[in-house]
């Protein structure tokens, strides 16, 4: 698993020079190491690395995998998320990224509630204008964080995007400060949330996120190499 501390190392240096070049420092941004399809070997490896968030795209794969993990950490589904797994999601996952219709926010609420605990989510965003992307519609998004705002048993801790699927940089950046202006947005609707995340950014274009304020990066290939039986 050296590789996987190398490819840290390597990639921490990337992170606080794309930070340094927008006036930002390396310890305003996150990583949520995506471990999807990775072993429990590779996920404690890289928690050994000191990264302590872990994103996670299915509920019945990580229910698995959880029990084999030592490390501690917090776990994020950052997957697409069915209602009616609501309920294994609240008792697995610290935060649900991934939260883009009402609907789920209710499923989601009832279960945390009857749980005694509330979730910390994140509104997903479809700021690419993607039909092959998950999220809620830009100019829906202020109005569906204040009607989560009044399920007591969540807490909207932010927003969060996956970046257009292009190499034209302004094209990914656009879909990134479209997020970023969504936050302000919400901000001054004075809602009760809480805007302390923008989630966006992936291996292929987390500088670009970076760049754009992004403060939650989700990394998977970066720090853990190419799954096998990739190009």
């Amino acid at each position: 698993m050296e590789h996987i501390r190398k490819n840290w190392l390597d990639l921490a240096e990337r992170i606080a020079r794309a930070a340094e070049r927008v006036g930002r420092t390396a310890d305003a941004v996150e990583v949520v190491a995506v471990s999807k399809t990775r072993s429990a070997q590779e996920v404690e490896a890289a928690c050994r690395c000191g990264l302590r968030l872990l994103g996670e795209n299915r509920v019945r794969e990580t229910a698995n995998k959880k029990a084999l993990v030592g490390e501690e950490a917090a776990w994020h589904l950052i997957g697409h998320l069915q209602s009616n797994k609501a309920g294994k999601a609240v008792e697995l996952f610290d935060m649900v990224q991934s939260v883009d219709r009402l609907s789920l926010a209710h499923a989601l609420a009832r279960r945390a509630a009857a749980a005694g605990r509330r979730l910390d989510i994140l509104v997903q965003v479809n700021t690419a204008d993607s039909e092959s992307q998950s999220g809620a519609a830009p100019e829906e998004a202020v109005n569906l964080v204040g009607q989560i705002a009044e399920l007591p048993s969540l807490q909207v801790r932010g927003l969060m995007t996956i970046g257009a699927h292009a190499t034209d940089e302004a094209l990914v950046r656009a879909s990134f400060a479209r997020l970023r202006l969504l936050r302000e947005d919400i901000i001054t609707a004075d809602l009760a949330v809480r805007m302390d995340y923008l989630s966006m950014g992936m291996s292929g274009d987390f500088e670009w996120a970076i760049a754009e304020g992004a403060n939650l990066l989700r990394l998977g290939t970066a720090i853990f190499g190419a799954r096998d039986g990739a190009g």
